[in-house]
């Protein structure tokens, strides 16, 4: 049925063919239109989506009202504004397809549903939990530790399709610099 998130499922956690199959048919299609918001603040994020094809932003306005780009998710990749979908809260964050994108997404009563009814999807959440924790605090030291040279070169080497893929307004605000600065580092690096 979902071929990739099939393959996806199985590289995270062992399941039998029969609760793979039951997780799957919770799972729904959307297509997402370039530049389309699938979550914007103050809505309740109610969904977990997996990129077959395209690219999800999850981003929020800073202070100043300048973008601030937290994850940029590609095909193959789980995203949501995680916080919302955990806390029944509203939404700071928007979730954006960038690029025309099709995409997977189950709800999270069904999501949880399945929590109760396949054990090993207990594994595959801890996994994805524990990926997202990993990739924000390893984002927020590259803030602190890094600076813009330094988080640049990190990032060609670690997701070289961010800069390759995606336009220099949201690789900047990913990198939390200027697209000027940007410019001059992609001329020196």
């Amino acid at each position: 049925m979902h071929k990739q998130l099939s393959v996806y499922i199985k590289e995270k956690i062992d399941i039998s063919d029969e609760d793979l199959k039951k997780a799957l048919s919770y799972f729904k299609s959307l297509k997402a239109k370039k530049n389309e918001l699938l979550i914007s603040p103050g809505e309740t994020n109610q969904r977990i989506f997996f990129i077959l094809k395209g690219c999800l932003r999850i981003f929020f306005l800073n202070e100043g009202g300048t973008e601030a780009t937290r994850l940029f998710a590609f095909e193959n990749q789980f995203a949501t504004a995680l916080v919302s979908f955990i806390t029944n809260q509203e939404s700071l964050e928007f979730v954006q397809a960038v690029e025309s994108t099709e995409l997977l997404y189950i709800n999270q009563s069904d999501f949880y549903r399945l929590l109760e009814i396949i054990p090993q999807w207990e594994k595959f959440y801890r996994s994805y939990l524990e990926y997202a924790y990993v990739t924000n605090t390893n984002r927020l030291m590259s803030f602190n530790t890094l600076d813009a040279v330094q988080r640049y070169r990190e990032l060609l080497n670690k997701n070289p399709t961010v800069v390759k893929r995606l336009p220099n307004k949201m690789v900047a605000s990913y990198l939390n610099i200027s697209q000027e600065t940007l410019s001059r580092l992609k001329s020196k690096v």
